[in-house]
């Protein structure tokens, strides 16, 4: 039996709320740039040259825009993300999977108060490596940490 923990609520709702905060900064700045005429001839020289306000207020736009739809995608990347603990595997990604008979512990003194815990592992070289997993990145571990505790035990 597969147990799944997607992305959590918390991940994709910040990354909302950075996207609607680039968005109007975006429309912020193009609005004092662009628009709002008494601005402009406020932060402008007496020979006509811009003051530099008014130059940040006219090239930021593009900037805060142009993130806000790199978050968009990278959210529209992540939003079927999830932690699966299968059988015989913990698959963090179709790339990145972790068997079982590898972990050598896992460590949940953190669990309970800040919602993560630590496996560490061997990987096909042998190195000893630690994967912190976090509630903030994935829902319903608490399932996902029994699992594996039963699977290794």
């Amino acid at each position: 039996m597969a147990i799944e923990a997607p992305i959590s609520k918390f991940k994709r709702t910040n990354l909302k709320i950075y996207i609607v905060v680039c968005i109007a900064l975006a429309v912020w700045c193009a609005y004092d740039g662009y628009f709002n005429k008494d601005w402009i001839k406020e932060h402008t020289n007496h020979d006509g040259s811009p003051q530099p306000y008014l130059v940040f207020n006219q090239k930021a736009p593009f900037f805060f825009g142009g993130a806000a739809v790199l978050l968009g995608l990278y959210l529209f990347v992540i939003k079927s993300r999830k932690l699966v603990a299968d059988d015989n595997d913990l698959i963090i990604s179709p790339n990145e999977k972790i068997a079982y008979d590898s972990i050598q512990k896992i460590n949940k003194t953190g669990f309970d108060s800040k919602g993560y815990f630590i496996i560490t592992y061997k990987d096909k070289d042998g190195r000893e490596i630690d994967r912190k997993i976090s509630g903030k990145t994935y829902d319903n571990l608490k399932a996902v940490l029994e699992h594996l505790i039963a699977k290794i035990s």
